[in-house]
Protein backbone atom coordinates (compact mmCIF):
# COMPACT_ATOMS: atom_id res chain seq x y z
CA UNK A 1 0.00 0.00 0.00
CA UNK A 2 1.63 2.91 -1.36
CA UNK A 3 0.71 6.46 1.03
CA UNK A 4 3.63 8.48 0.41
CA UNK A 5 2.38 12.17 -0.23
CA UNK A 6 -1.06 10.91 0.05
CA UNK A 7 -3.38 13.01 2.50
CA UNK A 8 -5.01 11.10 5.15
CA UNK A 9 -7.37 11.70 7.98
CA UNK A 10 -7.25 10.06 11.22
CA UNK A 11 -10.47 10.47 13.29
CA UNK A 12 -10.11 9.52 16.72
CA UNK A 13 -6.91 10.00 18.87
CA UNK A 14 -6.80 7.06 21.42
CA UNK A 15 -4.15 4.46 21.00
CA UNK A 16 -5.30 2.95 17.55
CA UNK A 17 -5.44 6.37 16.10
CA UNK A 18 -1.97 8.14 17.54
CA UNK A 19 -0.65 4.97 16.46
CA UNK A 20 -1.74 5.12 12.73
CA UNK A 21 -1.04 8.66 12.56
CA UNK A 22 2.68 7.85 13.78
CA UNK A 23 3.45 4.97 11.29
CA UNK A 24 1.56 6.73 8.32
CA UNK A 25 3.97 10.09 8.83
CA UNK A 26 6.67 7.59 9.17
CA UNK A 27 6.08 6.66 5.61
CA UNK A 28 5.83 10.14 4.29
CA UNK A 29 1.92 10.06 4.23
CA UNK A 30 0.51 14.11 4.79
CA UNK A 31 -1.37 13.17 8.46
CA UNK A 32 -4.05 15.03 9.93
CA UNK A 33 -5.16 13.51 13.21
CA UNK A 34 -8.73 15.12 14.93
CA UNK A 35 -10.73 14.42 17.86
CA UNK A 36 -13.77 15.95 19.30
CA UNK A 37 -12.23 15.92 22.65
CA UNK A 38 -11.73 19.56 24.01
CA UNK A 39 -8.09 21.19 23.35
CA UNK A 40 -7.49 20.66 27.11
CA UNK A 41 -7.77 17.42 27.30
CA UNK A 42 -5.72 16.60 24.25
CA UNK A 43 -2.31 18.38 25.17
CA UNK A 44 -0.33 15.09 25.77
CA UNK A 45 -1.37 13.73 22.60
CA UNK A 46 -0.44 17.11 20.58
CA UNK A 47 2.99 17.18 22.47
CA UNK A 48 3.52 13.83 21.46
CA UNK A 49 2.23 13.98 17.42
CA UNK A 50 3.71 17.46 16.86
CA UNK A 51 7.03 16.91 16.69
CA UNK A 52 6.48 14.71 13.73
CA UNK A 53 4.91 17.56 11.73
CA UNK A 54 1.37 15.79 11.88
CA UNK A 55 -1.85 18.19 11.68
CA UNK A 56 -4.01 17.81 14.58
CA UNK A 57 -8.04 19.59 15.10
CA UNK A 58 -9.37 19.34 18.21
CA UNK A 59 -13.19 19.59 19.60
CA UNK A 60 -15.37 19.65 16.64
CA UNK A 61 -15.81 17.13 13.80
CA UNK A 62 -13.68 17.55 10.51
CA UNK A 63 -14.52 19.22 7.97
CA UNK A 64 -14.31 16.19 5.07
CA UNK A 65 -15.03 19.04 1.56
CA UNK A 66 -12.56 21.05 3.27
CA UNK A 67 -9.97 18.77 3.91
CA UNK A 68 -10.52 16.15 1.24
CA UNK A 69 -8.39 13.43 2.09
CA UNK A 70 -7.35 10.53 -0.33
CA UNK A 71 -8.89 8.01 2.60
CA UNK A 72 -9.96 8.22 6.71
CA UNK A 73 -8.45 5.62 8.95
CA UNK A 74 -11.43 5.85 11.84
CA UNK A 75 -10.93 4.51 15.26
CA UNK A 76 -13.21 1.82 16.51
CA UNK A 77 -15.29 3.96 19.10
CA UNK A 78 -16.60 5.59 15.95
CA UNK A 79 -20.07 4.89 14.51
CA UNK A 80 -19.94 5.15 10.78
CA UNK A 81 -23.01 6.81 11.11
CA UNK A 82 -21.81 10.21 12.22
CA UNK A 83 -21.94 12.75 9.63
CA UNK A 84 -18.40 13.21 8.02
CA UNK A 85 -17.93 9.73 7.67
CA UNK A 86 -21.84 9.69 5.82
CA UNK A 87 -20.21 12.35 3.88
CA UNK A 88 -17.09 10.51 3.37
CA UNK A 89 -19.03 7.57 1.98
CA UNK A 90 -21.21 9.98 -0.25
CA UNK A 91 -17.98 10.97 -1.61
CA UNK A 92 -16.41 7.31 -2.52
CA UNK A 93 -13.68 8.38 -0.35
CA UNK A 94 -12.53 5.30 1.41
CA UNK A 95 -12.42 4.58 5.17
CA UNK A 96 -10.93 1.84 6.67
CA UNK A 97 -10.30 0.43 10.39
CA UNK A 98 -6.94 0.65 11.81
CA UNK A 99 -6.95 -3.29 11.70
CA UNK A 100 -7.69 -3.11 7.85
CA UNK A 101 -4.35 -0.36 7.59
CA UNK A 102 -2.64 -3.14 9.83
CA UNK A 103 -3.37 -5.82 7.31
CA UNK A 104 -2.43 -4.15 4.03
CA UNK A 105 1.26 -3.13 5.73
CA UNK A 106 1.77 -6.90 7.04
CA UNK A 107 2.92 -10.02 5.23
CA UNK A 108 2.22 -12.49 8.18
CA UNK A 109 -0.67 -14.47 7.81
CA UNK A 110 -3.76 -13.65 10.48
CA UNK A 111 -5.54 -16.02 12.93
CA UNK A 112 -8.53 -13.31 13.69
CA UNK A 113 -11.07 -13.99 16.52
CA UNK A 114 -14.12 -12.47 17.12
CA UNK A 115 -17.51 -13.15 19.19
CA UNK A 116 -19.40 -11.32 21.79
CA UNK A 117 -17.62 -13.17 24.39
CA UNK A 118 -14.12 -14.72 24.68
CA UNK A 119 -12.57 -12.91 22.41
CA UNK A 120 -9.49 -11.84 24.47
CA UNK A 121 -9.11 -14.97 26.45
CA UNK A 122 -9.06 -17.54 23.43
CA UNK A 123 -6.88 -14.90 21.31
CA UNK A 124 -3.96 -14.79 24.04
CA UNK A 125 -4.31 -18.51 24.21
CA UNK A 126 -4.03 -18.52 20.87
CA UNK A 127 -1.05 -16.63 20.52
CA UNK A 128 0.25 -18.29 23.77
CA UNK A 129 0.21 -21.70 22.16
CA UNK A 130 2.42 -20.71 19.01
CA UNK A 131 4.75 -18.46 21.12
CA UNK A 132 5.52 -21.71 23.38
CA UNK A 133 5.65 -23.73 20.26
CA UNK A 134 9.02 -21.02 19.23
CA UNK A 135 6.72 -19.13 16.20
CA UNK A 136 7.21 -15.10 16.38
CA UNK A 137 3.95 -14.01 17.44
CA UNK A 138 2.37 -10.71 17.47
CA UNK A 139 -0.58 -10.63 19.46
CA UNK A 140 -2.81 -7.49 19.15
CA UNK A 141 -6.03 -5.72 17.60
CA UNK A 142 -8.75 -5.29 20.23
CA UNK A 143 -6.37 -6.58 22.68
CA UNK A 144 -2.93 -4.66 23.96
CA UNK A 145 -1.00 -2.48 21.36
CA UNK A 146 -3.01 -1.71 18.05
CA UNK A 147 -1.01 -3.67 15.56
CA UNK A 148 0.30 -0.98 13.07
CA UNK A 149 2.43 -0.35 15.49
CA UNK A 150 4.15 -3.97 15.68
CA UNK A 151 3.09 -5.39 11.63
CA UNK A 152 6.12 -4.13 9.55
CA UNK A 153 9.05 -6.32 8.90
CA UNK A 154 6.70 -9.05 9.65
CA UNK A 155 7.39 -12.16 7.45
CA UNK A 156 5.52 -15.20 5.71
CA UNK A 157 6.93 -17.02 8.87
CA UNK A 158 5.82 -14.78 11.18
CA UNK A 159 2.06 -14.99 12.41
CA UNK A 160 -0.28 -12.06 13.72
CA UNK A 161 -3.33 -13.25 16.10
CA UNK A 162 -5.77 -10.51 16.12
CA UNK A 163 -8.99 -9.80 18.61
CA UNK A 164 -11.23 -8.18 16.54
CA UNK A 165 -14.46 -6.57 17.51
CA UNK A 166 -17.14 -5.56 15.29
CA UNK A 167 -16.65 -2.18 15.49
CA UNK A 168 -13.31 -2.72 13.96
CA UNK A 169 -14.78 -4.78 11.22
CA UNK A 170 -17.38 -2.11 10.17
CA UNK A 171 -14.14 -0.67 8.28
CA UNK A 172 -12.49 -3.68 7.17
CA UNK A 173 -11.96 -3.65 3.12
CA UNK A 174 -9.58 -6.22 1.58
CA UNK A 175 -9.04 -7.74 5.59
CA UNK A 176 -8.29 -11.58 5.17
CA UNK A 177 -7.25 -13.88 7.69
CA UNK A 178 -5.75 -17.16 7.35
CA UNK A 179 -7.92 -18.70 9.87
CA UNK A 180 -10.89 -17.05 11.44
CA UNK A 181 -12.90 -17.97 14.61
CA UNK A 182 -16.49 -16.81 15.60
CA UNK A 183 -17.03 -18.21 19.22
CA UNK A 184 -20.48 -17.02 20.05
CA UNK A 185 -23.00 -13.87 19.19
CA UNK A 186 -25.76 -12.71 21.46
CA UNK A 187 -26.94 -9.42 22.27
CA UNK A 188 -24.46 -6.72 22.78
CA UNK A 189 -23.37 -3.17 20.94
CA UNK A 190 -27.38 -2.57 20.20
CA UNK A 191 -26.80 0.99 21.27
CA UNK A 192 -24.23 1.15 18.33
CA UNK A 193 -25.74 -1.51 16.06
CA UNK A 194 -29.11 -1.39 15.99
CA UNK A 195 -30.53 -4.78 15.35
CA UNK A 196 -28.91 -8.32 16.11
CA UNK A 197 -29.59 -9.17 12.26
CA UNK A 198 -26.80 -5.73 11.32
CA UNK A 199 -24.41 -7.11 14.90
CA UNK A 200 -24.17 -10.48 13.43
CA UNK A 201 -23.60 -9.55 9.39
CA UNK A 202 -20.70 -7.37 10.91
CA UNK A 203 -19.29 -9.62 12.18
CA UNK A 204 -19.55 -11.70 9.30
CA UNK A 205 -17.06 -9.64 7.43
CA UNK A 206 -14.30 -11.44 8.71
CA UNK A 207 -14.49 -14.11 6.70
CA UNK A 208 -16.24 -12.21 3.70
CA UNK A 209 -13.04 -12.09 2.24
CA UNK A 210 -11.57 -15.93 2.62
CA UNK A 211 -11.12 -18.17 0.32
CA UNK A 212 -11.52 -22.16 -0.12
CA UNK A 213 -7.72 -22.88 1.64
CA UNK A 214 -8.48 -20.53 4.37
CA UNK A 215 -9.95 -21.90 7.38
CA UNK A 216 -13.19 -20.77 9.37
CA UNK A 217 -13.91 -22.30 12.60
CA UNK A 218 -17.17 -21.89 14.19
CA UNK A 219 -19.40 -22.65 17.35
CA UNK A 220 -21.53 -25.27 16.60
CA UNK A 221 -23.65 -24.68 19.80
CA UNK A 222 -24.45 -21.58 18.76
CA UNK A 223 -27.60 -20.53 16.48
CA UNK A 224 -26.77 -17.81 15.14
CA UNK A 225 -22.73 -18.77 14.57
CA UNK A 226 -23.82 -22.22 13.09
CA UNK A 227 -25.79 -20.81 10.59
CA UNK A 228 -23.08 -18.36 9.33
CA UNK A 229 -21.41 -21.54 7.11
CA UNK A 230 -23.71 -21.19 5.10
CA UNK A 231 -22.34 -18.51 3.14
CA UNK A 232 -18.82 -19.56 3.91
CA UNK A 233 -16.23 -19.82 1.21
CA UNK A 234 -13.38 -21.23 3.57
CA UNK A 235 -13.18 -24.98 4.89
CA UNK A 236 -15.82 -24.46 8.25
CA UNK A 237 -14.81 -26.35 11.07
CA UNK A 238 -17.03 -26.55 13.71
CA UNK A 239 -16.66 -27.02 17.46
CA UNK A 240 -18.79 -28.21 20.04
CA UNK A 241 -18.93 -29.34 23.62
CA UNK A 242 -22.84 -30.36 23.61
CA UNK A 243 -22.39 -32.94 20.22
CA UNK A 244 -20.36 -35.35 18.86
CA UNK A 245 -19.44 -34.42 15.58
CA UNK A 246 -18.30 -35.84 12.46
CA UNK A 247 -15.04 -33.54 11.75
CA UNK A 248 -14.17 -30.82 14.12
CA UNK A 249 -13.59 -30.60 17.65
CA UNK A 250 -15.59 -32.20 20.39
CA UNK A 251 -15.97 -34.19 23.99
CA UNK A 252 -15.36 -38.49 23.20
CA UNK A 253 -15.11 -40.37 26.01
CA UNK A 254 -14.06 -38.08 28.66
CA UNK A 255 -11.46 -36.12 26.59
CA UNK A 256 -11.69 -33.39 24.22
CA UNK A 257 -10.41 -34.61 20.55
CA UNK A 258 -10.08 -32.87 16.88
CA UNK A 259 -10.64 -34.73 13.82
CA UNK A 260 -10.24 -33.04 10.92
CA UNK A 261 -10.55 -35.95 8.73
CA UNK A 262 -8.18 -38.46 9.81
CA UNK A 263 -10.25 -40.03 12.90
CA UNK A 264 -10.06 -38.24 16.30
CA UNK A 265 -6.89 -37.03 17.74
CA UNK A 266 -7.26 -36.79 21.89
CA UNK A 267 -5.61 -33.84 23.64
CA UNK A 268 -6.90 -33.20 26.95
CA UNK A 269 -9.23 -33.88 29.23
CA UNK A 270 -11.12 -30.89 30.36
CA UNK A 271 -9.88 -31.15 34.02
CA UNK A 272 -6.23 -30.85 32.85
CA UNK A 273 -7.28 -26.99 30.96
CA UNK A 274 -5.89 -24.83 33.62
CA UNK A 275 -8.98 -21.87 32.45
CA UNK A 276 -12.32 -23.16 34.16
CA UNK A 277 -16.10 -22.90 33.18
CA UNK A 278 -17.78 -23.96 30.32
CA UNK A 279 -17.22 -21.17 28.37
CA UNK A 280 -13.53 -21.53 28.56
CA UNK A 281 -13.64 -24.96 27.11
CA UNK A 282 -15.15 -23.62 24.07
CA UNK A 283 -12.16 -20.58 24.26
CA UNK A 284 -9.77 -24.23 24.54
CA UNK A 285 -11.76 -26.07 21.89
CA UNK A 286 -11.63 -23.05 19.46
CA UNK A 287 -8.06 -22.08 20.03
CA UNK A 288 -7.01 -25.91 19.64
CA UNK A 289 -8.60 -26.19 16.19
CA UNK A 290 -6.40 -23.37 14.76
CA UNK A 291 -3.29 -24.61 16.50
CA UNK A 292 -3.64 -28.16 15.37
CA UNK A 293 -4.67 -26.89 11.56
CA UNK A 294 -1.94 -24.60 11.75
CA UNK A 295 0.33 -27.63 12.28
CA UNK A 296 1.19 -27.62 16.30
CA UNK A 297 1.60 -31.19 17.85
CA UNK A 298 -1.26 -32.68 20.87
CA UNK A 299 1.38 -33.20 22.90
CA UNK A 300 2.53 -28.97 22.76
CA UNK A 301 -1.04 -27.98 23.00
CA UNK A 302 -1.83 -29.90 26.13
CA UNK A 303 1.21 -28.36 27.71
CA UNK A 304 -0.02 -24.69 26.71
CA UNK A 305 -3.41 -25.64 27.94
CA UNK A 306 -2.33 -27.12 31.41
CA UNK A 307 -0.45 -23.85 31.70
CA UNK A 308 -1.83 -20.84 30.70
CA UNK A 309 -3.37 -18.69 33.27
CA UNK A 310 -6.12 -16.55 31.65
CA UNK A 311 -6.24 -12.96 31.43
CA UNK A 312 -6.23 -10.01 33.38
CA UNK A 313 -10.44 -9.31 34.14
CA UNK A 314 -11.71 -12.00 33.21
CA UNK A 315 -12.75 -14.45 36.24
CA UNK A 316 -9.39 -13.25 38.07
CA UNK A 317 -8.42 -13.88 41.50
CA UNK A 318 -7.76 -11.10 43.55
CA UNK A 319 -6.98 -12.50 46.84
CA UNK A 320 -8.72 -14.37 49.47
CA UNK A 321 -9.28 -12.56 52.88
CA UNK A 322 -10.83 -14.67 55.88
CA UNK A 323 -11.77 -17.29 53.62
CA UNK A 324 -13.53 -15.26 51.28
CA UNK A 325 -12.28 -15.59 47.49
CA UNK A 326 -12.44 -11.81 45.60
CA UNK A 327 -12.93 -12.35 41.87
CA UNK A 328 -12.41 -9.68 39.26
CA UNK A 329 -14.59 -10.15 35.82
CA UNK A 330 -14.79 -6.93 35.27
CA UNK A 331 -14.45 -7.60 31.32
CA UNK A 332 -18.18 -8.94 31.83
CA UNK A 333 -19.12 -5.92 29.96
CA UNK A 334 -22.63 -7.56 29.22
CA UNK A 335 -25.49 -10.40 30.55
CA UNK A 336 -24.34 -13.01 28.47
CA UNK A 337 -20.43 -12.39 30.12
CA UNK A 338 -21.58 -12.10 33.05
CA UNK A 339 -24.02 -15.48 33.10
CA UNK A 340 -21.02 -17.09 32.05
CA UNK A 341 -19.01 -16.15 34.95
CA UNK A 342 -21.85 -16.89 37.63
CA UNK A 343 -22.23 -20.37 35.72
CA UNK A 344 -18.26 -20.93 37.01
CA UNK A 345 -18.57 -21.10 40.61
CA UNK A 346 -20.28 -23.01 42.81
CA UNK A 347 -19.84 -21.57 45.98
CA UNK A 348 -22.36 -19.01 47.54
CA UNK A 349 -22.04 -15.56 45.62
CA UNK A 350 -21.75 -11.81 46.81
CA UNK A 351 -22.33 -10.18 43.09
CA UNK A 352 -21.33 -6.86 42.10
CA UNK A 353 -22.92 -5.39 39.33
CA UNK A 354 -23.81 -2.65 36.77
CA UNK A 355 -22.46 0.03 34.90
CA UNK A 356 -23.91 1.27 31.51
CA UNK A 357 -26.00 -0.22 29.52
CA UNK A 358 -25.34 -1.04 25.94
CA UNK A 359 -29.13 -1.89 24.77
CA UNK A 360 -29.17 -5.23 26.92
CA UNK A 361 -31.85 -7.23 28.38
CA UNK A 362 -31.46 -8.09 31.69
CA UNK A 363 -34.42 -10.58 32.55
CA UNK A 364 -31.97 -13.30 31.81
CA UNK A 365 -29.35 -12.72 33.57
CA UNK A 366 -31.54 -11.99 36.76
CA UNK A 367 -32.59 -15.73 36.69
CA UNK A 368 -29.21 -16.68 36.73
CA UNK A 369 -29.04 -14.05 39.66
CA UNK A 370 -31.76 -15.78 41.46
CA UNK A 371 -30.11 -19.26 40.88
CA UNK A 372 -26.29 -18.26 41.94
CA UNK A 373 -26.55 -15.39 43.56
CA UNK A 374 -27.10 -14.69 47.44
CA UNK A 375 -26.58 -11.32 47.74
CA UNK A 376 -26.52 -9.05 45.06
CA UNK A 377 -24.55 -5.25 44.96
CA UNK A 378 -25.61 -2.97 42.20
CA UNK A 379 -23.85 0.08 41.52
CA UNK A 380 -23.80 2.66 38.14
CA UNK A 381 -26.20 4.01 35.70
CA UNK A 382 -27.79 0.67 34.95
CA UNK A 383 -28.43 -0.65 38.56
CA UNK A 384 -32.21 0.48 38.49
CA UNK A 385 -32.79 -1.51 34.96
CA UNK A 386 -30.75 -4.57 37.02
CA UNK A 387 -32.55 -3.82 40.15
CA UNK A 388 -36.08 -4.05 38.56
CA UNK A 389 -35.36 -7.18 37.00
CA UNK A 390 -34.31 -9.29 39.67
CA UNK A 391 -37.07 -8.38 41.61
CA UNK A 392 -39.59 -9.26 38.23
CA UNK A 393 -37.68 -13.00 38.63
CA UNK A 394 -38.61 -12.86 42.24
CA UNK A 395 -35.04 -12.02 43.76
CA UNK A 396 -35.84 -10.67 47.11
CA UNK A 397 -35.32 -6.88 47.73
CA UNK A 398 -33.85 -7.54 51.02
CA UNK A 399 -30.73 -9.31 49.14
CA UNK A 400 -29.99 -6.47 46.59
CA UNK A 401 -27.95 -3.44 48.32
CA UNK A 402 -26.90 0.10 46.21
CA UNK A 403 -24.17 1.45 46.22
CA UNK A 404 -22.96 5.17 45.23
CA UNK A 405 -19.87 4.38 44.00
CA UNK A 406 -16.94 1.44 44.15
CA UNK A 407 -15.66 2.71 47.32
CA UNK A 408 -19.09 1.59 48.90
CA UNK A 409 -19.45 -1.34 46.96
CA UNK A 410 -16.30 -3.24 47.57
CA UNK A 411 -17.06 -2.29 51.40
CA UNK A 412 -20.61 -3.39 51.28
CA UNK A 413 -20.06 -6.81 49.37
CA UNK A 414 -17.42 -7.95 52.12
CA UNK A 415 -19.54 -7.13 55.13
CA UNK A 416 -21.91 -9.45 53.13
CA UNK A 417 -19.78 -12.22 52.80
CA UNK A 418 -18.66 -14.99 54.89
CA UNK A 419 -16.31 -18.18 54.91
CA UNK A 420 -16.37 -19.75 51.78
CA UNK A 421 -17.94 -17.45 49.81
CA UNK A 422 -17.07 -15.46 46.71
CA UNK A 423 -16.86 -11.58 46.26
CA UNK A 424 -17.18 -11.56 42.39
CA UNK A 425 -17.19 -8.26 40.36
CA UNK A 426 -19.18 -8.99 37.09
CA UNK A 427 -20.81 -5.89 36.29
CA UNK A 428 -22.27 -7.60 32.89
CA UNK A 429 -22.55 -3.71 31.77
CA UNK A 430 -19.87 -1.15 29.79
CA UNK A 431 -17.81 1.11 32.46
CA UNK A 432 -18.19 3.95 30.82
CA UNK A 433 -20.38 5.59 33.42
CA UNK A 434 -17.95 5.68 35.84
CA UNK A 435 -14.63 4.80 34.21
CA UNK A 436 -12.43 5.15 31.19
CA UNK A 437 -12.18 1.69 30.17
CA UNK A 438 -13.06 -2.09 31.97
CA UNK A 439 -8.92 -2.39 32.66
CA UNK A 440 -9.31 0.90 34.85
CA UNK A 441 -12.69 -0.57 36.39
CA UNK A 442 -10.79 -3.62 37.03
CA UNK A 443 -7.53 -2.26 38.84
CA UNK A 444 -9.94 0.10 40.98
CA UNK A 445 -11.42 -2.84 42.31
CA UNK A 446 -8.58 -4.93 42.86
CA UNK A 447 -6.89 -1.51 44.75
CA UNK A 448 -10.49 -1.46 47.12
CA UNK A 449 -9.89 -5.04 47.75
CA UNK A 450 -6.18 -5.07 48.80
CA UNK A 451 -7.13 -2.22 50.88
CA UNK A 452 -9.59 -4.22 52.83
CA UNK A 453 -6.64 -5.87 55.05
CA UNK A 454 -5.54 -2.55 56.02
Amino acid sequence: MEVSGKKILIMGAARSGVAASKFLSGHGAQVILTDVKPVDAMQNVQKEVEVLGIETIWGEQPNIKKINPDFIVVSPGIPLTIPPLVEAAQNQIPVLSELELAYRFSRAPVIAVTGTNGKTTTTALVGQLFQDSGRNVIIGGNIGKPLISDVEGLTAQDLIVAEVSSFQLEGTIDFKPRVAIILNITPDHLDRHGTMDAYRSIKAQIYKNQAEEDILILNYDDPLVKKLSRGAKSHVIFFSRRNKLEEGIYLLDGNLVINIGEGPVPICSPAEINIKGSHNLENAMAAIGAAYILGLQPEGIKKTLVNFPGVPHRLELVTELKGIKFINDSKGTNPDASIKALEAFNEPLVLIAGGRNKGSDFLEFAVRIKEKVKELVLVGEAAPEIKKAVLEKGFRLTNIHEAADYHEAVKKAYNLAVLGDIVLLSPACASFDMFDNFEERGNVFKELVLQLRG
